[in-house]
């Protein structure tokens, strides 16, 4: 089938394009290509999928609306990947428009495409971070999420509820998925893992947020893609047993759902970097600090849906993980560093 991945440069829009392929699915992979990160990383991940003959890439702003609707009306997608957006906590205190218009019109763009041009099933990335102020663990889809810390985690709990709106108005099967704290090779650089080995590796102090008593769900990118490419098969749903009187925040009687994807083993980020220690062979010299603002301390994921409707549960252990991440990064830069990044996320 003809499947369109938005960010399909990114992280993990790349890993989900190789998925897809390497089942034999068509590939219509979109970005815009921003600079938020280093744009030759981008490159080089869509370099490895430009080998693919079931591959196309289009360069593309997802707020472009105009742009964006003559590529639905052109391509005729079966099925719509959405995993684009402005991401990172920290730097959306900085520049919260981009977060609006990449993540809020940039997704109704999406969802308009998708609206008009008979796409079967719209998947669709969310984020843990949309639980915010929540403290009570595993985080589940069916409590509601009324209090994000960040703009970030504000556009991406916006997109949930435009998806539901098009689902229930327009009868369009959209799923929704809260990644956990991803990580792996071809990772972006301003999440934690990438900068910790960069800084170890140059003899530099890494900064630690919390005093490093932060508890993260990390979880494995080949996880998440499965996760991806399963609920991507799953059309959603109406729920039959949907109660208007009691509301189940995670479906409903349009065919909408929301699951986590997530390790569903919290790890302190202490232990964390001890693994990533282990795996360059040197200690990292700590600079601990603060919780920062938009952070939360903790996040674990309740993974019991995405079990009994898809078949799955992420069960990669960090140590196998990080490994894999270094090997990558020790092969991609050949010894080198790549260059600085603007702020550093956790996840």
């Amino acid at each position: 089938m003809k499947v369109l991945v938005t960010g399909a440069a990114g992280f993990i829009g790349s890993h989900a394009a190789q998925r897809f392929l390497a089942r034999g699915d068509e590939v219509v992979g979109l970005d815009n290509l921003n600079d938020y990160y280093d744009v030759n990383l981008k490159r080089a991940r869509l370099a490895r999928l430009e080998t693919e003959p079931g591959f196309r890439f289009v360069k593309l702003d997802l707020a472009d609306q105009g742009g964006m609707a003559n590529l639905f009306k052109r391509e005729k997608f079966a099925r719509v990947v959405h995993l684009a957006a402005q991401a990172g906590v920290r730097y959306s205190l900085e520049n919260p428009h981009a977060y609006v218009s990449s993540n809020v019109t940039g997704t109704l763009n999406v969802l308009e495409g998708c609206r008009h041009n008979a796409v079967e099933h719209l998947v669709f990335a969310s984020t843990s971070s949309v639980y915010g102020a929540h403290t009570d663990m595993p985080f589940s889809v069916h409590s509601e999420v009324g209090h994000p810390l960040s703009m970030y985690a504000s556009t991406k709990r916006a997109n949930e509820l435009m998806a539901h709106n098009y689902a229930w108005l327009f009868g369009l099967p959209v799923t929704g998925l809260r990644f956990f704290t991803v990580y792996g090779p071809w990772g972006r650089p301003d999440m934690a893992l990438f900068l910790f080995a960069k800084n170890i590796l140059a003899g530099k102090p890494i900064d630690v947020f919390n005093h490093g008593h932060h508890r993260r769900d990390f979880t494995y990118v080949d996880d998440i893609v499965e996760g991806v490419v399963r609920a991507t098969d799953r059309i959603a749903q109406p729920n039959p047993a949907w109660d208007s009187a009691r509301p189940d925040p995670a479906s409903s009687r349009a065919p909408f759902r929301l699951y986590n994807i997530g390790n569903n083993r919290p790890v302190e980020l202490l232990r964390y970097i001890e693994v990533i220690e282990d795996c360059l062979g040197r200690k990292a010299e700590k600079n601990l600090l603060p919780l920062q603002p938009g952070d939360v301390p903790d996040t674990e994921a309740d993974v019991q849906d995405l079990i009994d409707d898809v078949g799955y549960r992420p069960d990669t252990p960090i140590e196998v993980g990080v490994r894999r991440f270094i090997d990558w990064y020790l092969a991609y830069y050949k010894g080198g560093s790549p260059g600085e990044s603007r702020v550093v996320n956790l996840g």
